[in-house]
């Protein structure tokens, strides 16, 4: 798989990066891991032209593979998914922790949780079955995924740099090792900021209520 989208990546550049992260954001399985360390290792060997726009790529294709888990929610509701998820690839247990998650902290969750394994891809589907607004779960979703990506490309983009002559699938190695390494401290700091952002949401509606 990963010599395909290596391959795939080459020929097709930024719209196949969209097109991957795309279906990684769906409710299809695919890993982001596979896609945008490879295109900032390419990038920094100038096999792509910009990290950026890498990293531009990866967050639309994002964002679309979102809105399809959203819509499709939304449309069918949760009772469906749960009796006939399986065929969409959709677990039982981690549709229910999904939506526990985000009943219980609400639609910023839409942001941290796209920094975190298996719920990454799921979050969108609470969010559609309790209608959220789309404007406020299109930004969050996007500074979610547009973190996620920044870090994937960016430690492909510092592996191309320094490293000699590696495979991809050292690459890969490599950068998940760097990923698990440094996740905890970004899932932290997001927390963080969703945190501030609330007390500073709060504060302002007290002032404006006097």
């Amino acid at each position: 798989m990963l010599d395909q989208t290596v391959a795939f990546l080459s020929q097709y550049g930024y719209a196949m990066v969209f097109a991957l992260m795309a279906v990684e954001s769906s409710f299809i399985p695919f890993p982001s891991e596979v896609v945008m360390i490879p295109a900032g290792f390419m990038a920094a060997r100038g096999e792509l032209s910009s990290a950026a726009l890498a990293v531009l790529a990866g967050v639309l294709g994002s964002l679309a593979g979102a809105f399809v888990n959203y819509y499709l929610a939304l449309w069918v509701g949760r009772a469906f998914l749960e009796k006939y998820g399986k065929y969409f690839f959709i677990k039982p247990e981690p549709l229910a922790e999904a939506c526990r998650i985000f009943n219980r902290y609400g639609a910023a969750t839409t942001f941290v949780c796209r920094l975190v394994p298996v719920v990454r891809q799921l979050i969108s589907i609470p969010a559609g079955i309790a209608r959220m607004r789309i404007l406020p779960f299109t930004f969050f979703t996007a500074l979610g995924a547009g973190i996620w990506s920044a870090i994937l490309c960016a430690i492909g983009f510092a592996l191309g740099k320094s490293a000699g002559d590696i495979t991809y699938a050292e690459l890969l190695e490599r950068g998940k090792a760097m990923v698990h390494h440094h996740l905890p401290t970004v899932i932290i700091a997001a927390a963080v900021c969703v945190a501030a952002y609330y007390l500073v949401h709060k504060a302002a509606a007290k002032c404006f209520s006097k």
